[in-house]
């Protein structure tokens, strides 16, 4: 009989050390807990078995085969020091407990030492990602030991997705209670049924064509098949799907790698469907003498309007020797013969499933393949490589997205009038955006016609390009799995994804100021300073651990037009992060003068304004923005993207920032205050200044970053 766990989603301290174990248990022996979550903020952190009482040790003592603990004194010091040190929110004690633990750590992989994690690690870890204040920490490697420790465990499954079916359990729940059902307890997140899956033995694949640069669709095909293979213990294959020369590059093979990289993903193997070209040759040959396929020369456009009407071609009945000639022969030379066919499956012309229509299996090509020169002059088709590959390398599942569900009949044919072993399909919604286009081909024509810079530009869908628009990997894979398996097809907007971005920066990303279209505002009285006067302060005034900026304080200052336009005489108005100055002239040439009144109350003032030293120290940028590329939310199969090309889709805004962004390196993501989030894109160079992209943040916001 199984143990069962509550973990209550809305304590002020989550149990995510309880979590984790029951997970760690679970894996180790599947069904020994069962997880449930409740949304009761008055309710206890946890309950194991009924009882609310040190829930993580009896979890722990409940599997001792698991927790193998050898010096179970210690353990209980861990335990104590994470439940009530490291879980407290006073940054100065936080950082003396973490001191602690970092010199626990020194020289050790493992807070008790030795080989394996134990009870020790899984407390203190579920207690750091319990409390907010520890990410930045963590990120910005104030403690290296403890970074590294926490990092180690973060790759892991068991621990960093925890938090992921947390959080959708609590959104079920949500929803349950909304829609006037009963509140229930619901399964964790991605809970579906998997046919025949058996735990160590699913085999999942992820086969991109080196086509083009990997995209947030193909990152949710990628973290799925990952996500089910590490679920049931198994294997995931990454296969490059390489069978048309005329479109696939070896550069476009790295980037793919590189990108998974990026990701986190890491395939067990790394295999190509070149490696079966002999193989699949071969059993083309057997389908011909069995006379399930033939060689067809058609004109395309002819053969075309066949299958569409159901009509039989008049070179289905050709005798199999005139088939094998022709294509173990022509075809296989490349012969002008050979070019004129290609090979069919013969299915049923007529069918109603119109992927069954005879499909083309084998066709020529003359370009060199990147991986097998000219060695081939025939490649077998996507339908009839990818059943026989994943067959042949012993995948149990294959994951792909909702438009194949017609061929998957296709697919299943192809499996057994070849004698191979099944295959089971389970298909997933595919992620789709408004005014985006996820086609390679697509794509390829924007970058060939000069309307992007290249397959990296941040008004791409690609992995590179919402990288480099401000995309964190972790907003990138914390959006993926939230959408999971589902087969439901929507069109999404593009906020959803970077509100899971916001989620991820803003805790982190240093907040600076940016001026566009400076006005001089001279300030009076004794508290300004006459000479520019530097001081220290946060980068970050909710987390310290980001560190600290100059800022210059000087009685002349500027503010952004915009801003000066808005203001009237005598008006009292805050100086961010200095105080609040009395407007007492505007004067013709649009400067302003002012009295400093630290005194006043800035809750009292209905204008709270960035501003800048007005010194040399100022720093040039560039602020730029973006709009789709396409004008339409979703064009009809009917329609021609080039018909709705948006006209313009990149601005560009001047600006002054302060003197800290010449301490940035490219990558770097902030937010200039008042006016959005943005990501270093260029240094310096040939006169252009520093070049900030715009991060969206998930709301409604106007050129230039600035929310409406």
């Amino acid at each position: 009989m199984s143990a069962t766990l509550v973990i209550n989603g809305k304590a002020p301290v989550v149990a995510y050390a309880d979590l984790i174990a029951a997970r760690i248990a679970n894996n180790a022996k599947p069904e020994s807990v069962k997880v449930e979550f409740v949304d009761d903020k008055k309710a206890a952190p946890s309950t194991f078995n009924g009882s609310t009482e040190n829930t993580f040790q009896a979890i722990v003592d409940a599997f001792p085969q698991v927790f193998i603990d050898s010096n179970k004194e210690e353990t209980a010091k861990w335990i104590k020091i994470a439940n009530e040190e490291l879980v407290i929110k006073n940054f100065q004690k936080l950082s003396q407990s973490l001191e602690h633990l970092d010199t626990q750590l020194n020289l050790r992989t493992f807070i008790l030492g030795g080989l394996h994690y134990t009870a020790a690690d899984v407390a203190c870890w579920g207690a750091l990602r319990s409390n907010g204040m520890v990410g930045s920490i963590i990120k910005n490697k104030v403690d290296v030991n403890v970074s590294r420790w926490y990092t180690l465990f973060e790759l892991d499954p068991l621990f960093h997705e925890a938090h992921e079916s947390l959080t959708k359990s609590l959104q079920e729940l949500k929803k349950a209670a909304t829609s006037g059902k009963k509140k229930e307890v619901h399964k964790a997140n991605f809970e579906i049924d998997l046919p025949d899956a058996k735990m160590g033995h699913v085999v999942t694949r992820f086969p991109p064509e080196p086509s083009g640069y990997l995209h947030i669709g193909h990152a949710k095909a990628a973290l799925l098949n990952q996500y089910f293979a590490q679920e049931y213990k198994g294997k995931l294959i990454i296969r490059f799907d390489d069978t048309n020369p005329s479109k696939e590059k070896e550069e476009f093979q790295d980037s793919i790698l590189e990108d998974l990289s990026l990701l986190g993903i890491k395939g067990d193997r790394i295999t190509y469907s070149s490696d079966y070209f002999q193989e699949m040759y071969d059993m083309c040959v057997t389908m011909i003498k069995e006379g399930k396929a033939y060689c067809d020369d058609t004109p395309t456009e002819k053969m075309r309007e066949e299958r569409m009407d159901g009509i039989a071609s008049a070179r289905r009945e050709r005798t199999v020797e005139e088939n094998l000639k022709i294509f173990t022969e022509d075809m296989k030379n490349g012969s002008e013969e050979g070019l004129k066919n290609c090979v069919r499956a013969k299915i049923d012309y007529a069918a109603l499933n119109k992927t069954l229509r005879d499909p083309v299996v084998y066709r020529c090509n003359l370009t060199p393949h990147h991986r097998t020169g000219s060695t081939w002059k025939i490649y077998p088709t996507y339908d009839f490589c990818v059943p026989i590959v994943d067959s042949i390398e012993g995948v149990t599942h294959a994951l792909r997205t909702i438009e194949y569900r017609d061929r998957n009949a296709q697919y299943d044919w192809m499996l057994e009038n070849l004698h191979l072993r099944k295959v089971h399909i389970w298909d997933f919604a595919r992620v789709n955006f408004v005014r985006t286009l996820l086609s390679k081909r697509k794509l390829q024509w924007m970058v060939d016609k000069d309307l992007v810079s290249n397959w990296d530009d941040p008004r791409f869908p690609t992995v590179r390009g919402v990288r480099r628009r401000g995309m964190t990997v972790e907003g990138l894979r914390n959006f993926v799995l939230s959408q999971g398996p589902s087969r439901n097809v929507i069109n999404l907007e593009w906020n959803l994804i970077w509100a899971f971005n916001k989620k991820v920066i803003d805790p982190v990303a240093p907040r600076h100021t940016a001026i566009v279209e400076p006005v001089k505002l001279h300030i009076e009285g004794a508290d300004a300073p006459g000479t520019p006067k530097v001081e220290m302060k946060p980068k970050h005034k909710k987390n310290p651990a980001v560190g600290e900026k100059k800022v210059i304080y000087y009685r002349d200052v500027v503010i952004d037009k915009e801003d000066a336009d808005s203001l009237d005489d005598n008006e009292e108005v805050t100086l961010m992060d200095w105080g609040n100055v009395i407007i007492t002239k505007k004067n013709a040439d649009g400067s302003l003068e002012g009295t400093l009144h630290l005194e006043g109350d800035f809750k009292k003032t209905k204008h709270k304004l960035t501003w800048l030293a007005d010194t040399e120290d100022s720093v040039p940028v560039d602020l730029v923005d973006f709009d789709h590329l396409i004008s339409k939310d979703k064009l009809e199969e009917d329609e021609s993207f080039e018909d709705f090309l948006t006209p313009v889709t990149e601005f560009h805004t001047d600006a002054i920032a302060d003197l800290n962004v010449k301490d940035m390196k490219v990558g770097d993501i902030i937010q200039f205050e008042r006016k959005g989030y943005y990501r270093l894109d260029a240094l310096p160079k040939d006169g252009k200044p520093y070049t900030f992209f715009t991060i969206p943040d998930g709301k409604a916001v106007n050129k230039y970053g600035a929310k409406k």
